[in-house]
């Protein structure tokens, strides 16, 4: 595995893979990598010949009272794992080298950024579509892989993808879960052994409504009162929203083939977000 630092440096590396038209798959991440993540590596080297992997703390898509100096971070821990995974380029740049000095040219993903997180975390999704952009632009890839759980951030890169013309498939990878349910998170790392386990709560709520869908309910508010029902220990709920999938619109009764239903809530002064695909 080459671990490349700097945009010249990845564009040489990759100028090989483009000559003999190898398919290169490229797996974005922030590290503190988990189970989850090494899901997506594993996607890409099913799917293709190269895979690229990104440790990048993405300044732009944290708030101005948000965890951008604490996020957890464990560089030679997420070498190692990328390494083992079979990665192939590990692109770990400083944001120096994403944002050099006098950088003023920001992505505005529209109305998928506006609702759910969109409309509790301004700006947030601004960030995420600039650094995705950009990676995108850097590497080029063919694939790109991007886990379930960060939905509205998958149907955000998903729409600039094709907005731009960006010649990329997107992956969505089914979320990956602890054995008790909790979907897997580099912020889980912040929970105290109590907050664990009410935070359960979230996913015990999500599968209860996803139970209920399947017993043949169809109406929206029976559905979200079924999940709201499970989510009394947490400190507190953002959102919980059943929504269409591609228009992250409130979805409308009788719900129809395919919906999710989101959630973002606190436990303690950790913010955790999961969904279910109803279908």
């Amino acid at each position: 595995m080459q671990t490349i630092t700097t945009i010249t440096e990845l564009r040489h590396a990759l100028a090989e893979s483009r000559k003999t038209d190898r398919c290169v798959g490229f797996v974005p991440t922030m590290g503190y990598l988990h189970d989850g993540h090494l899901a997506l590596l594993r996607e890409s080297r099913i799917r293709c010949h190269v895979t690229v992997a990104s440790i990048f703390v993405n300044p732009t898509q944290f708030g101005p009272t948000e965890d951008l100096s604490t996020y957890p971070r464990d560089f030679l821990r997420d070498e190692t794992l990328c390494s083992a995974a079979g990665v192939d380029i590990l692109f770990t740049p400083d944001a120096g080298e994403i944002y050099p000095a006098h950088f003023t040219t920001f992505v505005e993903p529209g109305e998928l950024a506006r609702p759910l997180c969109g409309a509790f975390r301004p700006g947030q999704f601004r960030g995420v579509a600039t650094v995705v952009c950009k990676l995108f632009n850097i590497m080029q890839p063919d694939f790109a892989f991007f886990g379930q759980k960060d939905f509205q951030q998958c149907a955000v890169v998903r729409s600039m993808s094709a907005d731009l013309d960006f010649p990329i498939e997107i992956v969505t990878v089914p979320t990956v879960r602890e054995p008790d349910g909790l979907a897997m998170s580099s912020r889980n790392k912040y929970l105290t052994s109590d907050e664990r386990k009410r935070a359960l709560a979230i996913s015990r709520a999500l599968f209860t409504a996803e139970a209920a869908f399947r017993a043949g309910e169809r109406e929206a508010k029976r559905l979200t009162d079924t999940a709201r029902r499970h989510l009394t220990e947490l400190d507190q709920l953002q959102y919980l929203e059943l929504v269409d999938p591609d228009s992250l619109e409130p979805a409308t009764s009788p719900l129809g083939r395919r919906t999710v239903l989101c959630v973002a809530a606190y436990i303690g002064s950790t913010r955790l977000i999961d969904n279910v695909i109803l279908t």
